[in-house]
């Protein structure tokens, strides 16, 4: 039975945020406070929190330094997954991804149809794995970000949670690096 085994030792993850917007400051980023407060009310710690402008260049070079940084274990971004011209988080990411987690974005597109329809297809959410790091691209809604949170990540980030779960697997997500 899917859910949380008390009898599991729970495990901190590491999370940085990153916001995209070209009209937001960070004092205004809802979105990136939501995930804030969730990734500390669940019992993770912040690693890093940042906000961008959409450039593909500025998202790229932000995340691959979180990715690089062994003090980091998951990375969520927030904006950019839409369609407009700046948007342009998951071409700043995607080149990133060692392993794409194709299940995460129809997951995310299941639980955003039963909020919000057809209209859950305006987003191009994703996530993935790079060096060890998950990364998960979420739009910049705050009803988006609460959706992806509450409905897969945090379950998903719990070292508790059965029958599986990303923490469990983070040990070995770089076993390819060491064969060889």
């Amino acid at each position: 039975m899917a859910g949380i085994d008390a009898e599991r030792t729970f495990v901190p993850v590491r999370i940085a945020i990153l916001t995209m917007s070209d009209s937001r400051t960070l004092a205004e980023d809802t979105s990136g406070d939501f995930l804030e407060k969730a990734i500390g009310e669940a019992g993770h710690v912040l690693a890093d929190r940042r906000l961008v402008k959409d450039d593909t260049g500025l998202i790229r070079s932000i995340v691959e330094g979180w990715i690089n940084d062994p003090s980091v274990d998951c990375v969520i971004t927030t904006g950019g997954t839409g369609f407009t011209g700046r948007d342009v988080t998951p071409e700043a990411i995607k080149p990133l991804f060692e392993k794409e987690i194709e299940g995460f974005a129809i997951l995310f597109h299941m639980l955003s149809f039963q909020k919000v329809g057809t209209s859950t297809i305006q987003s191009r959410a994703c996530g993935g794995v790079s060096h060890g790091t998950f990364i998960f691209c979420l739009p910049g809604s705050t009803g988006a970000c609460r959706d992806a949170w509450d409905g897969i990540l945090k379950l998903q980030l719990d070292a508790r949670h059965r029958p599986c779960n990303f923490v469990e697997i983070m040990p070995r997500l770089e076993e390819h690096r060491k064969s060889g």
